[in-house]
This record gives C-alpha cells, sequence and structure tokens, in this order.
C-alpha cells in the first residue's frame, strides 16, 4: 500500500460530508468533508505503488474545476484515471447539492 498526501489552494469551504464508491476491484472510495485550514488536502491510499506523478496530474486537472476547501479521502484499489476523475467529479456535485 502506498499513501501519498497533495495539498491546493481553495476559494471556499464545501457545507457537508459526502462519501462516494466502494473500495473494490478496479474502483475506489472518496470521502470529502469540509476542510479546517481554509485549503484542500488530499491523502491517497492506493494498493498500487509506483504512480505518484499520474495520481498528481489526475489531481491536478480536477482542481482547476473544483476550489472547495475539503479533507479528501481517497482509498484506491486499482482504479483507472477515468474512475477516479468520475468519483471526484461526484464527490463535489454531491457536496454542492
Amino acid at each position: 500500500m502506498e499513501q501519498l498526501t497533495f495539498t491546493y489552494a481553495a476559494q471556499a469551504s464545501v457545507a457537508r460530508r459526502v462519501h462516494i464508491g466502494v473500495v473494490g476491484s478496479g474502483d475506489l472510495e472518496v470521502l470529502l468533508e469540509p476542510s479546517v485550514d481554509g485549503q484542500a488536502h488530499v491523502t491517497v491510499t492506493t494498493s498500487v505503488s509506483g504512480y505518484a506523478a499520474v495520481w498528481k496530474n489526475v489531481l491536478d486537472r480536477f482542481f482547476t474545476r473544483f476550489s472547495g476547501a475539503a479533507a479528501i479521502e481517497i482509498n484506491d484499489f486499482g482504479a483507472t484515471p477515468g474512475v477516479v476523475m468520475l468519483r471526484l467529479e461526484q464527490a463535489a456535485e454531491a457536496a454542492r447539492a
């Protein structure tokens, strides 16, 4: 298991906690909650080692569209970048609803 952490600037706090997805083969779960310091913090725990650059690219792209101050925990079991982006967008949408 590899654990990665990332921090991004944010503009507004998210209003509520969100849980999207499940940890299973080729999938992941996203746990999102308001950040305590006004920034976005992402912690990724993944079963696939050696893909930190890919994770950074996906998260960089996501944070060009999402500016919420959130603590995001991602628990991954081999999801593709497309699935990662889908789950992140679902979590962002649920947090806004």
